[in-house]
């Protein structure tokens, strides 16, 4: 297995992917893979960082369960303080949005749908390397911690290798329905195959938004499904009101029908 890196505290950072391999109705490809999230507490009780990546998530998309379980295995010197979870809001959140927002209102479940990432594994991003910087490298060495091998987003969300791998976990996953969260899905990947680079190009109006398009990829005809990204969906931290807004109205007159009407065309 490829060495990706670590993440503060020593944790190996692993590539996340789709266990289930039986075939699927439906083909999710999002962004990069999440992480567990703890928060850094002192000797003297002080909150150092609020939410720092820990961990890989244990599965794609995951909701957030066991985070206690998984931040408790991880061992710190004792000078170095103490870990506990950051909570629901940084452990699984887009995991649980993509069961309510996306899959729930089509009438799927997890048993229908092959989950992917463009990029399979955790990213450091912004706020992280910032609060990094502030309270972990300053102590790094007086406190015996691990030096942090986090990779960035990279510039290309996926490069040659990355897109062949996609394309045959669609192929693998049998699945007839490609939906994709956000523009970074549509712009790195779907594009390649004739789609459009960005969500607003489909629609930014009720009518317009969440239709099903032909596309193939890899001689494969399927249907592209372009969607919000959760964090519009679920209004997880920085987002849109109007995209918001019109996925909500999606979820609740269109998703329920679309499938439906899909599979008797």
């Amino acid at each position: 297995m490829r060495d990706i890196g670590n993440f503060p505290f020593g944790q190996p950072i692993l590539p996340v992917s789709q266990a289930d391999r039986s075939k699927k109705d439906v083909f999710v490809l999002g962004v990069y893979a999440s992480a567990v999230h703890a928060k850094w507490i002192d000797n003297c009780g002080k909150l150092r960082i609020k939410a720092v990546a820990v961990a890989s998530e244990p599965e794609i998309f995951w909701r957030g369960g066991s985070a206690e379980d998984i931040i408790n295995a991880i061992k710190i010197p004792p000078e170095a303080g103490r870990l506990e979870s950051a909570g629901e809001r940084f452990n699984g959140p887009s995991g649980k949005s993509l069961d309510e927002d996306f899959l729930k209102p089509l009438g799927l479940s997890r048993k229908d749908t092959w989950l992917c990432d463009l990029v399979p594994h955790s990213c450091i991003n912004a706020g992280q390397t910032k609060a990094l910087k502030r309270e972990y490298y300053h102590d790094m060495e007086l406190l015996d911690l691990p030096e942090p091998k986090w990779p960035p987003l990279p510039k290309t969300l996926a490069d040659e290798k990355r897109l062949t791998e996609i394309e045959s976990e669609i192929l693998e996953s049998s699945a007839s329905i490609l939906i994709t969260l956000g523009d970074h899905p549509l712009k790195y990947f779907a594009s390649l195959y004739g789609a459009y680079q960005s969500l607003k190009k489909y629609g930014e109006i009720e009518k317009d938004y969440g239709k099903l398009h032909e596309i193939t990829i890899a001689g494969k005809l399927m249907h592209l499904l372009p969607l919000v990204h959760p964090r519009q969906a679920d209004k997880l931290g920085s987002h849109s009101i109007k995209w918001h807004d019109l996925h909500d109205g999606w979820k609740k007159s269109i998703a329920p029908k679309l499938l439906a009407s899909f599979k008797k065309a």
